[in-house]
């Protein structure tokens, strides 16, 4: 009788995220710039229907790169987490470190668990219900598609080149940037690594601001996005 196929699970754990970081790698990356109200995620994307990025809630917002149906699937199933806890209790108590704790045990679950792991990246932002003058209040998880999750500050870089775009976006950020300000550091950072201009068209730019009232998710588009970028 032969034996059984046996792998070491060390081994399966490192082809495992071997494949999931392959899969993200292939994909165009993104990156969250922080700025005194809030945050900005941008991303080159040429689709003007498929976005990366979402509203989740009042004051929590999406981003994500990888596998599209993966990502939406999540995307989706955090408005939902987050509605119904927002009907049985109140909008206040919908908040984003549960959001992301969610994220992180169900995509360390699908890592250990599934044939395959999700070939995702996620960012999840929260601005404060009541902004503190230049503080946004803002809370930015990172979490891998192994489940592990990051408390991440002033920027983040997640997909393909994220290592490149990190040092891009070290030698531009500082704090105190504003909105406009924020939109060219990621921007400027995403075309130095990419080695040539992004257009405007293909650019999808949004993010939470506190000072707008009740709901903070924004996109920048067509002519705000150019005034933005001072083209």
């Amino acid at each position: 009788m032969a034996s059984p196929y046996y792998v070491a699970p060390e081994q399966m754990m490192k082809d495992r995220a071997e494949y999931a970081r392959k899969g993200i790698a292939r994909g165009r990356a993104l990156v969250a710039v922080e700025f005194a109200g809030g945050v900005i995620f941008a991303g080159e994307n040429p689709s003007r229907s498929l976005y990366k990025t979402s509203e989740i809630y009042d004051r929590i917002a999406f981003a994500a790169v990888g596998r599209y149906n993966e990502f939406e699937s999540m995307r989706v199933a955090g408005i939902r987490l987050a509605d119904v806890k927002g009907y049985q209790y109140d909008r206040s108590d919908v908040t984003v470190k549960p959001l992301a704790n969610a994220y992180s045990q169900a995509l360390g679950a699908i890592f250990m668990g599934e044939s395959k792991p999700y070939e995702v990246e996620l960012l999840i932002a929260e601005v404060a219900e009541q902004a503190d003058g230049q503080d946004p209040g803002l809370e930015l998880y990172h979490i891998l598609y192994d489940g592990s999750i990051v408390d991440e500050h002033r920027f983040v870089a997640i997909g393909g080149e994220a290592e490149a775009l990190t040092r891009a976006l070290e030698q531009r950020w500082e704090a105190g940037l504003d909105l406009h300000a924020a939109v060219r550091v990621g921007v400027e950072a995403l075309s130095e690594v990419a080695g040539r201009e992004i257009p405007e068209a293909t650019l999808e730019v949004a993010g939470l601001d506190a000072g707008r009232a009740r709901r903070r998710f924004f996109r920048l588009r067509d002519e705000p996005l150019r005034e933005a970028l001072g083209r």
